[in-house]
Protein backbone atom coordinates (compact mmCIF):
# COMPACT_ATOMS: atom_id res chain seq x y z
CA UNK A 1 0.00 0.00 0.00
CA UNK A 2 1.68 3.56 -0.98
CA UNK A 3 2.12 5.74 2.00
CA UNK A 4 -0.76 8.23 -0.30
CA UNK A 5 -3.87 5.34 0.23
CA UNK A 6 -2.43 4.47 3.60
CA UNK A 7 -4.19 6.20 6.77
CA UNK A 8 -0.66 7.37 8.14
CA UNK A 9 -0.11 9.00 4.60
CA UNK A 10 -3.11 10.64 4.03
CA UNK A 11 -3.65 12.58 7.06
CA UNK A 12 0.44 13.24 6.30
CA UNK A 13 -1.21 14.74 2.77
CA UNK A 14 -3.80 16.85 4.56
CA UNK A 15 -1.94 18.71 7.25
CA UNK A 16 0.78 19.30 4.49
CA UNK A 17 -1.53 20.78 2.32
CA UNK A 18 -3.26 23.13 4.81
CA UNK A 19 0.04 24.11 6.52
CA UNK A 20 1.14 25.24 2.90
CA UNK A 21 -1.87 27.00 2.29
CA UNK A 22 -1.83 28.44 5.47
CA UNK A 23 1.74 29.90 4.78
CA UNK A 24 1.13 31.42 1.43
CA UNK A 25 -1.81 33.00 2.50
CA UNK A 26 0.57 34.67 4.72
CA UNK A 27 -1.48 34.08 7.99
CA UNK A 28 -0.76 32.14 11.48
CA UNK A 29 -1.93 29.37 13.52
CA UNK A 30 -3.43 31.85 15.57
CA UNK A 31 -5.40 33.29 12.97
CA UNK A 32 -6.84 30.75 11.46
CA UNK A 33 -7.95 29.31 14.95
CA UNK A 34 -9.31 32.54 15.63
CA UNK A 35 -11.62 32.42 11.83
CA UNK A 36 -12.19 29.02 12.29
CA UNK A 37 -13.79 29.58 15.80
CA UNK A 38 -11.16 26.79 17.25
CA UNK A 39 -8.62 26.71 19.61
CA UNK A 40 -4.96 27.17 19.04
CA UNK A 41 -4.10 24.14 20.14
CA UNK A 42 -6.65 22.09 17.41
CA UNK A 43 -4.93 24.19 14.71
CA UNK A 44 -1.25 23.00 15.55
CA UNK A 45 -2.29 19.55 16.32
CA UNK A 46 -3.68 19.24 12.83
CA UNK A 47 -0.91 21.03 11.33
CA UNK A 48 1.50 18.66 13.35
CA UNK A 49 -0.50 15.41 12.69
CA UNK A 50 -1.25 14.75 15.71
CA UNK A 51 -5.13 14.41 15.20
CA UNK A 52 -6.80 13.76 12.23
CA UNK A 53 -9.43 16.32 11.17
CA UNK A 54 -13.33 15.64 10.56
CA UNK A 55 -14.86 15.98 6.72
CA UNK A 56 -16.83 18.29 8.10
CA UNK A 57 -13.94 20.81 9.51
CA UNK A 58 -11.99 20.51 6.58
CA UNK A 59 -14.23 21.77 3.97
CA UNK A 60 -14.87 25.04 5.25
CA UNK A 61 -11.18 25.52 6.51
CA UNK A 62 -10.06 24.27 2.65
CA UNK A 63 -12.31 27.55 1.68
CA UNK A 64 -11.45 29.76 4.06
CA UNK A 65 -7.36 28.92 3.09
CA UNK A 66 -8.25 29.39 -0.57
CA UNK A 67 -7.92 25.93 -1.84
CA UNK A 68 -11.43 25.26 -4.08
CA UNK A 69 -10.73 23.60 -6.46
CA UNK A 70 -13.14 21.08 -6.56
CA UNK A 71 -10.87 17.85 -7.87
CA UNK A 72 -8.15 18.99 -4.69
CA UNK A 73 -11.21 19.92 -2.40
CA UNK A 74 -12.43 16.35 -2.62
CA UNK A 75 -8.83 14.61 -2.38
CA UNK A 76 -8.26 15.94 0.23
CA UNK A 77 -11.73 15.00 1.92
CA UNK A 78 -10.99 11.83 1.02
CA UNK A 79 -7.76 11.68 1.92
CA UNK A 80 -9.22 13.11 6.18
CA UNK A 81 -11.86 9.65 5.53
CA UNK A 82 -9.12 7.53 4.87
CA UNK A 83 -6.99 9.04 7.82
CA UNK A 84 -9.29 7.65 10.39
CA UNK A 85 -9.78 4.53 9.40
CA UNK A 86 -8.31 1.40 11.02
CA UNK A 87 -7.04 2.23 14.85
CA UNK A 88 -3.97 1.14 15.02
CA UNK A 89 -1.78 -0.25 18.16
CA UNK A 90 0.30 3.31 18.44
CA UNK A 91 -2.96 5.09 19.05
CA UNK A 92 -3.92 3.35 22.13
CA UNK A 93 -3.87 5.94 25.36
CA UNK A 94 -1.47 3.34 26.80
CA UNK A 95 1.31 3.90 24.52
CA UNK A 96 0.63 7.46 22.33
CA UNK A 97 0.14 9.16 26.40
CA UNK A 98 3.42 8.09 27.21
CA UNK A 99 5.33 9.20 23.83
CA UNK A 100 6.13 11.91 22.28
CA UNK A 101 3.97 13.22 19.48
CA UNK A 102 7.14 12.95 16.94
CA UNK A 103 7.70 9.83 18.09
CA UNK A 104 4.43 8.56 17.45
CA UNK A 105 4.05 10.17 14.14
CA UNK A 106 7.45 8.35 13.26
CA UNK A 107 5.94 4.68 13.82
CA UNK A 108 3.32 5.82 11.86
CA UNK A 109 4.80 6.74 8.60
CA UNK A 110 7.84 4.58 9.03
CA UNK A 111 6.08 1.33 8.17
CA UNK A 112 5.01 3.21 5.41
CA UNK A 113 8.37 4.07 4.09
CA UNK A 114 9.82 2.99 0.93
CA UNK A 115 13.58 3.70 2.32
CA UNK A 116 15.27 4.45 5.42
CA UNK A 117 18.27 5.67 6.15
CA UNK A 118 20.13 5.13 9.59
CA UNK A 119 22.98 7.29 11.27
CA UNK A 120 23.69 6.52 14.45
CA UNK A 121 27.46 7.39 16.12
CA UNK A 122 26.48 5.27 19.29
CA UNK A 123 24.08 2.84 19.37
CA UNK A 124 22.32 0.27 16.95
CA UNK A 125 18.80 1.93 15.83
CA UNK A 126 15.72 1.73 18.30
CA UNK A 127 14.17 -0.64 15.16
CA UNK A 128 16.93 -3.09 15.18
CA UNK A 129 17.71 -3.44 18.71
CA UNK A 130 17.22 -6.56 20.34
CA UNK A 131 14.84 -6.74 23.50
CA UNK A 132 17.51 -6.48 25.74
CA UNK A 133 19.89 -4.15 23.97
CA UNK A 134 16.80 -1.89 23.65
CA UNK A 135 16.33 -2.20 27.98
CA UNK A 136 19.95 -1.28 28.82
CA UNK A 137 19.69 1.64 26.38
CA UNK A 138 16.06 2.87 27.73
CA UNK A 139 17.21 2.19 31.92
CA UNK A 140 20.08 4.97 31.27
CA UNK A 141 17.14 7.49 31.31
CA UNK A 142 16.11 6.44 34.39
CA UNK A 143 15.38 9.39 36.59
CA UNK A 144 14.85 11.04 33.46
CA UNK A 145 11.83 9.23 32.60
CA UNK A 146 9.07 8.17 34.52
CA UNK A 147 9.22 3.87 34.54
CA UNK A 148 5.94 3.94 32.68
CA UNK A 149 7.42 6.16 29.91
CA UNK A 150 10.35 3.40 29.68
CA UNK A 151 7.69 0.31 29.98
CA UNK A 152 5.62 2.26 27.10
CA UNK A 153 8.84 2.86 25.08
CA UNK A 154 9.96 -0.75 25.28
CA UNK A 155 7.09 -1.98 24.38
CA UNK A 156 6.99 0.60 21.20
CA UNK A 157 10.10 -0.63 20.27
CA UNK A 158 9.66 -4.07 20.88
CA UNK A 159 6.41 -3.74 18.69
CA UNK A 160 8.53 -2.08 15.74
CA UNK A 161 11.15 -4.56 15.84
CA UNK A 162 8.27 -7.40 15.25
CA UNK A 163 6.53 -5.41 12.77
CA UNK A 164 9.87 -4.80 11.06
CA UNK A 165 10.70 -8.91 10.84
CA UNK A 166 7.30 -9.63 9.84
CA UNK A 167 6.52 -7.37 7.10
CA UNK A 168 7.59 -7.67 3.86
CA UNK A 169 10.95 -6.68 2.33
CA UNK A 170 9.66 -3.73 -0.25
CA UNK A 171 11.10 -1.01 2.50
CA UNK A 172 15.11 -0.08 1.48
CA UNK A 173 16.79 0.20 5.13
CA UNK A 174 20.81 1.49 5.15
CA UNK A 175 22.60 1.43 7.70
CA UNK A 176 25.26 3.41 9.28
CA UNK A 177 27.20 3.28 12.10
CA UNK A 178 30.36 4.70 13.76
CA UNK A 179 32.74 1.50 14.62
CA UNK A 180 32.79 2.22 17.96
CA UNK A 181 29.22 0.99 18.42
CA UNK A 182 30.66 -2.47 17.88
CA UNK A 183 32.61 -2.12 20.82
CA UNK A 184 30.44 -0.33 23.59
CA UNK A 185 29.08 -3.07 25.95
CA UNK A 186 25.78 -1.38 26.51
CA UNK A 187 24.37 -4.24 28.60
CA UNK A 188 27.30 -6.14 28.50
CA UNK A 189 29.30 -8.21 26.57
CA UNK A 190 26.40 -10.95 26.15
CA UNK A 191 23.98 -8.80 25.32
CA UNK A 192 26.30 -6.47 22.64
CA UNK A 193 27.42 -9.77 21.43
CA UNK A 194 23.66 -11.36 20.69
CA UNK A 195 22.79 -7.39 19.28
CA UNK A 196 25.47 -7.78 16.75
CA UNK A 197 24.43 -11.21 15.59
CA UNK A 198 20.83 -10.15 15.56
CA UNK A 199 22.38 -7.38 12.81
CA UNK A 200 24.68 -10.31 11.09
CA UNK A 201 21.01 -12.29 10.81
CA UNK A 202 19.54 -9.14 9.33
CA UNK A 203 22.13 -8.10 7.08
CA UNK A 204 22.32 -12.19 5.71
CA UNK A 205 18.01 -12.19 5.42
CA UNK A 206 18.72 -9.30 3.17
CA UNK A 207 16.31 -6.76 5.63
CA UNK A 208 19.04 -4.55 6.02
CA UNK A 209 22.71 -2.97 4.25
CA UNK A 210 25.06 -1.61 7.27
CA UNK A 211 28.18 0.37 6.68
CA UNK A 212 30.42 1.07 9.32
CA UNK A 213 32.43 3.91 9.48
CA UNK A 214 36.19 3.27 10.55
CA UNK A 215 38.40 4.66 13.21
CA UNK A 216 40.71 6.42 10.94
CA UNK A 217 37.85 8.22 9.00
CA UNK A 218 36.76 9.51 11.99
CA UNK A 219 37.58 13.16 11.46
CA UNK A 220 35.01 12.71 8.20
CA UNK A 221 32.20 12.35 10.81
CA UNK A 222 30.11 15.29 11.07
CA UNK A 223 29.29 17.21 14.53
CA UNK A 224 25.50 16.00 14.27
CA UNK A 225 23.93 13.32 16.64
CA UNK A 226 21.60 10.19 15.57
CA UNK A 227 19.26 11.07 12.57
CA UNK A 228 17.11 9.17 10.23
CA UNK A 229 15.78 9.69 6.96
CA UNK A 230 12.96 8.26 6.05
CA UNK A 231 11.57 8.22 2.26
CA UNK A 232 7.72 7.37 1.26
CA UNK A 233 7.92 8.07 -1.85
CA UNK A 234 9.73 9.26 -4.88
CA UNK A 235 8.81 13.32 -4.47
CA UNK A 236 11.13 15.76 -2.28
CA UNK A 237 7.59 16.13 -0.43
CA UNK A 238 7.70 12.80 0.52
CA UNK A 239 11.02 12.90 2.59
CA UNK A 240 11.17 13.62 6.17
CA UNK A 241 13.90 14.31 9.06
CA UNK A 242 13.90 12.54 12.06
CA UNK A 243 16.21 14.00 15.07
CA UNK A 244 16.85 12.42 18.72
CA UNK A 245 18.90 13.63 21.28
CA UNK A 246 18.65 12.46 24.88
CA UNK A 247 15.25 12.50 25.50
CA UNK A 248 14.22 15.63 22.92
CA UNK A 249 13.20 14.50 19.14
CA UNK A 250 12.08 15.87 16.43
CA UNK A 251 10.60 15.54 12.89
CA UNK A 252 11.72 17.97 10.43
CA UNK A 253 10.36 18.68 7.15
CA UNK A 254 12.37 21.92 5.47
CA UNK A 255 13.18 20.74 2.34
CA UNK A 256 16.83 22.19 2.18
CA UNK A 257 17.67 20.27 6.26
CA UNK A 258 16.88 17.38 4.96
CA UNK A 259 18.72 17.94 1.59
CA UNK A 260 22.00 19.03 3.43
CA UNK A 261 21.40 15.42 5.84
CA UNK A 262 20.94 13.18 3.01
CA UNK A 263 24.11 14.76 1.34
CA UNK A 264 25.94 14.10 4.61
CA UNK A 265 24.92 10.51 4.49
CA UNK A 266 25.67 9.76 0.97
CA UNK A 267 28.84 10.83 1.31
CA UNK A 268 29.46 8.82 4.81
CA UNK A 269 28.19 5.89 2.57
CA UNK A 270 30.62 6.27 0.08
CA UNK A 271 34.12 6.38 2.32
CA UNK A 272 32.70 3.77 4.84
CA UNK A 273 33.85 0.36 4.59
CA UNK A 274 32.12 -1.77 2.02
CA UNK A 275 29.06 -3.91 3.06
CA UNK A 276 31.15 -7.04 3.18
CA UNK A 277 34.10 -5.67 5.30
CA UNK A 278 31.51 -4.18 7.64
CA UNK A 279 29.76 -7.37 8.01
CA UNK A 280 33.28 -9.07 8.65
CA UNK A 281 33.40 -6.25 11.35
CA UNK A 282 30.30 -7.04 12.87
CA UNK A 283 31.40 -10.74 13.07
CA UNK A 284 35.06 -10.39 14.54
CA UNK A 285 33.04 -8.32 17.39
CA UNK A 286 30.60 -10.91 17.90
CA UNK A 287 33.19 -13.72 17.99
CA UNK A 288 35.44 -11.77 20.42
CA UNK A 289 32.63 -11.33 22.52
CA UNK A 290 31.94 -14.88 22.68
Amino acid sequence: MASSDSPAGARRRVRLAVRRAREAKGITQGDVAEAMEWSLSKVMRIENGEVTISQNDLRPLLSFLGIKDRSQVEALVTSAKLSKQRRQWWEEPAVRDLLTANMVQLVQLEVEATEIRYFYPMVVPGRLQTPAYTQAVLHTFAGELSEDAIEARLRVREMRRQKFLTADRSTAVYVLLDESVLSRQVGGADVLRDQLEHLLNLVGEGRIAVKIIPFVEQATIPMLGTFELISLGNEDDDALLYRESDILDEIVEDKEKIKRHRGIFDRLWSSAHDETTSAGLIKDHATALA
